[in-house]
């Protein structure tokens, strides 16, 4: 049975990557954009190029309407959405006494709440098919805290909690939800880190290197597939060794 996987935050990076992986493994995605549709409709060019078939469909994932017309839209276009990759976020590097309430309620809009609100548009599905696949991506601060990212590192801890809760109580209907947390990935997310900075998270790296997009999304790719069946409520680590 051919399926199809929506993809937040897909125009670039890590999501980029995982619509990429997931398509070239079988499956219709839905690369989904909020600011970039260039970007989006590259990546699917590049999939369908590959033989795979791809849609980009904006959303604001804060939206709880915005959300709803995704899904309805990717049902229409593509089917029934059995696998979801929450992997939409934000970064920002300040201090806790700097941010704004505004700041932190983005971060967890961004992160958070739009995890829990596409987690519920996809779920009825999959509980009525016995089939699914939930894919939450974290980050190694949400494991461990970071210096400077107390919004993010919160938001992607609740990101964790999400993931091993819906695992208990989805697991029966034959869901899995699990969590990924990348550690120092090259992506435009480090665009705010200068050379020294980059060179030294490589330096501190047990494998000695930043993380690629596509380490990310390989990981990812396996925990959609079949052979990830009696995987379910587990974190992750892509992060070199990093975080043990």
């Amino acid at each position: 049975m051919e399926k199809t996987a929506v993809v937040t935050g897909a125009s670039r990076g890590i999501g980029a990557a995982t619509a990429r992986a997931l398509a070239a493994a079988g499956l219709r995605v839905a690369v989904c954009w909020h600011k970039n549709e260039a970007q989006a409709q590259a990546v699917c060019r590049d999939i369908a190029a590959a033989g795979g078939t791809a849609a980009a469909f904006g959303v604001d994932v804060r939206s709880e309407d915005s959300v709803k017309a995704l899904f309805a839209a990717v049902r229409e276009e593509l089917g029934e959405p059995l696998v979801l990759v929450n992997n939409a976020g934000v970064a920002r590097q300040k201090l806790f006494t700097d941010l704004s309430a505004a700041e932190w309620d983005d971060m967890m809009a961004v992160c958070a709440r739009g995890a829990f609100l596409c987690c519920r548009e996809a779920l009825p599905a999959m509980i009525r098919r016995k089939w699914g696949r939930i894919v939450n991506i974290a980050s190694m601060w949400g494991q461990v805290g970071a210096a400077c990212e107390a919004d993010y590192s919160a938001a992607k801890a609740a990101l964790i909690g999400l993931t091993k809760a819906l695992a208990k109580e989805e697991g029966p209907s034959g869901v899995t939800v699990n969590c990924v947390a990348p550690g120092a990935v090259d992506t435009d997310m480090m665009a705010g880190f200068d050379e020294a900075a980059r060179r030294a998270l490589a330096e501190e790296t047990p494998a000695g290197r930043l993380g690629t997009p596509q380490d990310v999304a390989r990981a990812v790719a396996f925990l959609c597939d079949e052979h990830a069946s009696f995987i379910t409520g587990q974190v992750l680590g892509v992060n070199g060794g990093f975080v043990i």
